[in-house]
Protein backbone atom coordinates (compact mmCIF):
# COMPACT_ATOMS: atom_id res chain seq x y z
CA UNK A 1 0.00 0.00 0.00
CA UNK A 2 1.42 3.39 -0.95
CA UNK A 3 1.69 6.20 1.55
CA UNK A 4 -0.12 9.50 1.21
CA UNK A 5 1.71 12.81 0.81
CA UNK A 6 0.63 13.64 4.38
CA UNK A 7 2.20 10.44 5.74
CA UNK A 8 5.41 10.93 3.76
CA UNK A 9 5.70 14.57 4.84
CA UNK A 10 4.99 13.86 8.52
CA UNK A 11 7.56 11.04 8.59
CA UNK A 12 10.14 13.31 7.00
CA UNK A 13 9.49 16.20 9.41
CA UNK A 14 9.49 13.95 12.48
CA UNK A 15 12.75 12.27 11.48
CA UNK A 16 14.51 15.48 10.50
CA UNK A 17 13.28 18.68 12.10
CA UNK A 18 11.78 17.24 15.26
CA UNK A 19 14.06 14.38 16.32
CA UNK A 20 17.22 14.98 14.26
CA UNK A 21 17.39 11.24 13.55
CA UNK A 22 19.63 10.91 10.49
CA UNK A 23 18.92 7.17 10.18
CA UNK A 24 15.15 7.67 10.15
CA UNK A 25 15.50 10.63 7.80
CA UNK A 26 17.60 8.61 5.35
CA UNK A 27 14.99 5.83 5.40
CA UNK A 28 12.41 8.34 4.13
CA UNK A 29 14.36 8.42 0.85
CA UNK A 30 14.74 5.91 -1.95
CA UNK A 31 18.15 4.23 -2.21
CA UNK A 32 19.08 6.70 -4.99
CA UNK A 33 17.19 9.63 -3.46
CA UNK A 34 18.34 13.22 -3.95
CA UNK A 35 18.10 15.85 -1.21
CA UNK A 36 18.98 19.35 -2.29
CA UNK A 37 18.79 22.93 -1.10
CA UNK A 38 19.27 24.85 -4.38
CA UNK A 39 19.48 28.31 -2.82
CA UNK A 40 22.46 27.44 -0.62
CA UNK A 41 25.97 28.17 -1.82
CA UNK A 42 28.46 25.33 -1.99
CA UNK A 43 30.28 24.98 1.32
CA UNK A 44 27.31 26.06 3.47
CA UNK A 45 26.84 24.29 6.82
CA UNK A 46 23.62 22.71 5.59
CA UNK A 47 24.29 20.33 2.70
CA UNK A 48 23.68 21.82 -0.75
CA UNK A 49 23.07 18.51 -2.58
CA UNK A 50 23.16 14.91 -1.42
CA UNK A 51 22.72 11.90 -3.68
CA UNK A 52 21.87 8.48 -2.27
CA UNK A 53 20.44 7.32 1.03
CA UNK A 54 23.86 6.74 2.61
CA UNK A 55 25.13 10.20 1.66
CA UNK A 56 21.97 11.69 3.18
CA UNK A 57 22.44 9.63 6.36
CA UNK A 58 26.08 10.63 6.82
CA UNK A 59 25.83 14.32 5.96
CA UNK A 60 22.69 14.90 8.01
CA UNK A 61 24.13 13.06 11.04
CA UNK A 62 27.12 15.41 10.90
CA UNK A 63 24.85 18.45 10.47
CA UNK A 64 22.63 17.43 13.41
CA UNK A 65 25.70 16.92 15.58
CA UNK A 66 26.85 20.48 14.84
CA UNK A 67 23.33 21.77 15.59
CA UNK A 68 23.30 20.00 18.98
CA UNK A 69 26.56 21.71 19.92
CA UNK A 70 25.15 25.07 18.77
CA UNK A 71 22.32 24.75 21.33
CA UNK A 72 19.58 25.90 18.96
CA UNK A 73 15.98 26.30 20.10
CA UNK A 74 13.38 23.83 18.91
CA UNK A 75 10.46 25.10 16.84
CA UNK A 76 7.20 26.00 18.59
CA UNK A 77 4.86 23.43 17.04
CA UNK A 78 1.71 25.14 18.33
CA UNK A 79 2.60 28.31 16.41
CA UNK A 80 4.08 26.62 13.33
CA UNK A 81 2.07 25.33 10.41
CA UNK A 82 2.11 23.94 6.92
CA UNK A 83 -0.09 23.35 3.90
CA UNK A 84 0.40 20.48 1.47
CA UNK A 85 -0.47 21.06 -2.18
CA UNK A 86 -1.05 18.12 -4.48
CA UNK A 87 -0.29 18.42 -8.18
CA UNK A 88 -1.55 16.85 -11.38
CA UNK A 89 1.14 14.21 -10.92
CA UNK A 90 0.40 11.72 -8.13
CA UNK A 91 4.17 11.50 -7.51
CA UNK A 92 4.69 15.20 -6.76
CA UNK A 93 3.49 17.37 -3.89
CA UNK A 94 4.55 20.71 -2.45
CA UNK A 95 4.84 21.71 1.19
CA UNK A 96 4.43 25.36 2.16
CA UNK A 97 5.83 25.75 5.69
CA UNK A 98 6.02 28.45 8.36
CA UNK A 99 8.19 27.34 11.28
CA UNK A 100 8.04 29.57 14.35
CA UNK A 101 10.77 29.85 16.96
CA UNK A 102 9.88 31.64 20.19
CA UNK A 103 11.54 34.99 20.79
CA UNK A 104 14.49 35.26 23.12
CA UNK A 105 13.75 36.46 26.61
CA UNK A 106 15.63 39.44 27.95
CA UNK A 107 16.44 40.94 31.34
CA UNK A 108 13.19 42.96 31.33
CA UNK A 109 11.15 39.77 31.16
CA UNK A 110 9.96 40.49 27.62
CA UNK A 111 9.79 37.44 25.41
CA UNK A 112 11.04 39.23 22.30
CA UNK A 113 9.70 38.73 18.81
CA UNK A 114 9.19 35.26 17.44
CA UNK A 115 11.31 34.23 14.48
CA UNK A 116 9.37 32.82 11.54
CA UNK A 117 11.17 30.71 8.96
CA UNK A 118 9.12 30.29 5.79
CA UNK A 119 10.06 27.74 3.17
CA UNK A 120 8.78 25.65 0.30
CA UNK A 121 9.68 22.03 -0.36
CA UNK A 122 8.96 20.08 -3.54
CA UNK A 123 8.68 16.32 -3.08
CA UNK A 124 8.93 13.73 -5.85
CA UNK A 125 8.08 10.29 -4.53
CA UNK A 126 8.45 6.72 -5.71
CA UNK A 127 7.08 3.63 -3.98
CA UNK A 128 6.15 5.62 -0.86
CA UNK A 129 9.61 7.16 -0.36
CA UNK A 130 11.16 10.47 -1.35
CA UNK A 131 13.01 10.17 -4.64
CA UNK A 132 13.89 13.87 -4.79
CA UNK A 133 13.37 16.70 -2.34
CA UNK A 134 14.12 20.30 -3.24
CA UNK A 135 14.17 22.47 -0.12
CA UNK A 136 13.86 26.22 -0.81
CA UNK A 137 14.71 28.49 2.11
CA UNK A 138 16.83 31.59 2.71
CA UNK A 139 20.50 30.63 3.09
CA UNK A 140 21.03 32.94 6.07
CA UNK A 141 18.62 30.88 8.17
CA UNK A 142 20.96 27.95 8.80
CA UNK A 143 24.17 27.86 10.74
Amino acid sequence: MSRTPQEIFESYVYAGSLTHDADALAECFTEDGVFEAPLLPAGAAFPHRLVGREAIRGAMAAYYERQTKADTRPPNLAKSGYVLHTTSSPDVFIAEIDTVFDGDGNEDGNAGEDRVVSLVQIFRVRDGRIARLRDYFAPGLVS
